[in-house]
Parts: C-alpha cells; sequence; structure tokens
C-alpha cells in the first residue's frame, strides 16, 4: 500500500475538494479517503468538516472511522481538525442535543453567548491574537493580527487553556481560533478558504507531517 503524507477523511460533512486542492499546492500524495486502512497508514490526516456536531459525530460513527481516528491521534503522528472537525476533537458538543466527541483534547464546544455579537453565524474575516511565531508550529511564519476566514454560531472551549494556541475576537466575545494537544491541531476557521494566510498554515502542516 502507498503511504499518503496526508489522509483527508471523508465522512459526510467535509469541505473536502478545496482541501484537497490547498494540499496539492505542496504534496501530490494526498488523498480523500474513509479506508481505515489508508487512514491509518497517512503520515498525517485532516479531519475537515461543514455542519452540525451531531451529523459529524454520526458521519463518522456510520462509517466505522471514529476510533480510526482516535487510535491514529494516539500515535502521535500529526491531525488537523478543520472548523467542525475542530469541534470533534473535544469531549462534548452540545449543538441540537449533547454528543460525545473524540475526546482527543478535553473540552467542549458551545454556542457563542446571546446578545453578545452582532448576528450568527460568524461569517467573516477576523484577526489571529496570542500566539508566537514558533519554528515547527502550525502558525510559523504567520504574523499576529493575521486575517483568517470563520463560518460558525459554536465556539471551542478546551477545560486547559494551555490548549488554546491563538483567539480572534466576535462582537464582545474572544474565542479560541486554534487550539492543540501534542501533535493534534484545530483550526476553527477555514485555512483552504482564507487566502495567502490560510494556504501557509496547511503548507505549514504538510511540513510537520513530512518531517
Amino acid at each position: 500500500m502507498n503511504i499518503v503524507d496526508v489522509a483527508i477523511i471523508d465522512y459526510g460533512v467535509g469541505n473536502l475538494h478545496s482541501v484537497l486542492n490547498a494540499c496539492k499546492q505542496f504534496t501530490q500524495n494526498v488523498v480523500i479517503t474513509e479506508d481505515p486502512l489508508v487512514i491509518q497508514s497517512a503520515r498525517s490526516i485532516i479531519l475537515p468538516g461543514v455542519g452540525s456536531f451531531g451529523a459529524g459525530v454520526e458521519g463518522l460513527a456510520v462509517r466505522g472511522l471514529t476510533q480510526t481516528v482516535i487510535d491514529f491521534a494516539k500515535s502521535g503522528k500529526p491531525v488537523l481538525g478543520i472548523c467542525l472537525g475542530a469541534q470533534l476533537l473535544l469531549s462534548k458538543g452540545f449543538e441540537f442535543g449533547e454528543w460525545d466527541g473524540l475526546g482527543l483534547i478535553p473540552g467542549k464546544v458551545v454556542r457563542f453567548p446571546e446578545g453578545k455579537t452582532p448576528r450568527l453565524p460568524h461569517i467573516g474575516w477576523n484577526a489571529l491574537y496570542g500566539f508566537s511565531m514558533q519554528d515547527g508550529s502550525l502558525l510559523a511564519s504567520i504574523e499576529e493580527g493575521a486575517d483568517v476566514y470563520f463560518v460558525h454560531s459554536y465556539t471551542l472551549v478546551p477545560d486547559d487553556k494551555a490548549n488554546i494556541v491563538a483567539t480572534a475576537r466576535y462582537g464582545d466575545v474572544e474565542f479560541a481560533a486554534v487550539i492543540r494537544k501534542g501533535a493534534i491541531w484545530g483550526c476553527q476557521f477555514h485555512p483552504e478558504k482564507s487566502s495567502n494566510v490560510g494556504i501557509h498554515i496547511i503548507k505549514n502542516f504538510i511540513n510537520l507531517s513530512t518531517a
């Protein structure tokens, strides 16, 4: 079996082809797949996602991929969750009920507080803050204040604030924009839709995958 640099997981709710096209700027050895064997052997995985937390949970479960993703992440190989994919990394989601997430980063996913934002969903460009440009990081060479593109009504709330790498602000709410635990990364925004800044973030992830 050919070992791919990046396996983009198809679980029925992903923004798949724009993520694939972004990755192909840096490696041709990338596939969209729901095959557990391909995922297990990959050098890294991306869990994209557009939609509700429950749909994401069920999309992984019906394909038998929940434990595959958990085992991959626990192996120490790089993982990137994007938007809904980032939310699924946490322990619980509260969108249209209460759902168990993957539990890879302890925490919960909750709706923006009522009356604290102009409108929901939050759609548009916002700046990233609160991080440094460390080598070997998903945000290497990204300047503080760089704008990225968000589409969401729910926010990432890790139990341990040390898991928050970067924040953004919408209305009166400061929220986690990038989270991390070891080699597991989550972006609440869409790097594949975030122009040159987002493409550079994808490049950084590919570099983590092939280092």
